[in-house]
């Protein structure tokens, strides 16, 4: 299943690699005008979708674009976001991924994430590790807030404040080292299993957003939870993930403006 999950995203990729620049209509989901979607979206997530069919017909599939269309009784569910990062796609800016996660029975048990741009396969089954392009990933020893670089998002309905967006933005603002934002909740978190950032947080993400790298992080030695130290639930929709080291305080930051 890893296998079609990593032939799945490197066809999406290089798909999504091949048409930036060249999108043709871009559509919003929103009010705000911030949520969007193109045809690329669309076309990435038929491309993974027909994939996994062909090898796995009865599995169930939970997909960005599509939703539930897929849906089957199948114990295994395929959580896919063909695109994750199309704000920076439509502009061009080349900083955009592929996420594909399983789940068996609510268990996320393998994730894979690819960075087109950079060729990076980021691979994780439960219970193995985690890989970037073959070599085994750890998060980092980075033991307190003031020293950490971090990294959020914002959601596309920002300027209502949901869940003390900003508050957060500011607090951590305060007390970390820095704060980066991607434009890519897979790419954030890969990067917290790779050691590259030493902690992320933001709100109102989906389970597509964050299923595999969620995953990629418990197997590379790190934590996620909820905002209030919970076991992490793809249901949830606010995420707090880390080298685990500085987790508890990263939550006690989020409880500032009550989280």
């Amino acid at each position: 299943m890893l296998d079609v999950a990593i032939e799945a995203a490197k066809e999406a990729g290089k798909y999504l690699k091949h048409h930036m620049g060249k999108v043709q209509e871009v559509k919003h989901k929103d009010e705000h005008y911030t949520n969007l979607v193109t045809e690329i979206d669309r076309r990435s997530e038929e491309k993974i979708i027909r994939k996994i069919k062909q090898h796995f017909p009865s599995h169930d599939i939970l997909a960005e674009e599509s939703g539930t269309a897929h849906s089957t009784a199948s114990p295994y569910r395929w959580i896919i976001d063909p695109l994750d990062g199309t704000t920076n796609f439509t502009h061009s800016y080349p900083v955009y991924a592929v996420s594909i996660a399983l789940a068996e029975r609510e268990e996320l048990i393998l994730g894979v994430i690819y960075d087109p741009n950079f060729d990076e396969l980021f691979t994780t089954e439960r219970g193995c590790g985690a890989y970037l392009n073959g070599r085994k990933l750890h998060v980092t020893a980075t033991a307190a807030v003031k020293n950490s670089l971090l990294a959020t998002g914002f959601p596309y309905n920002v300027r209502e404040n949901p869940y003390h967006a900003v508050e957060h933005f500011n607090n951590f603002l305060m007390e970390a080292q820095g704060i980066r934002r991607l434009g890519s909740a897979a790419l954030d978190l890969a990067y917290v299993a790779a050691g590259r950032l030493d902690g992320f947080w933001e709100v109102q993400l989906n389970a597509w957003d964050m299923a595999a790298g969620a995953l990629l992080i418990q197997e590379a030695g790190g934590r996620v939870t909820d905002f209030d130290g919970n076991t992490f639930k793809i249901s949830e929709s606010r995420i707090v993930a880390s080298n685990g080291a500085i987790h508890d305080e990263m939550i006690r930051v989020l409880k500032k403006a009550g989280a």
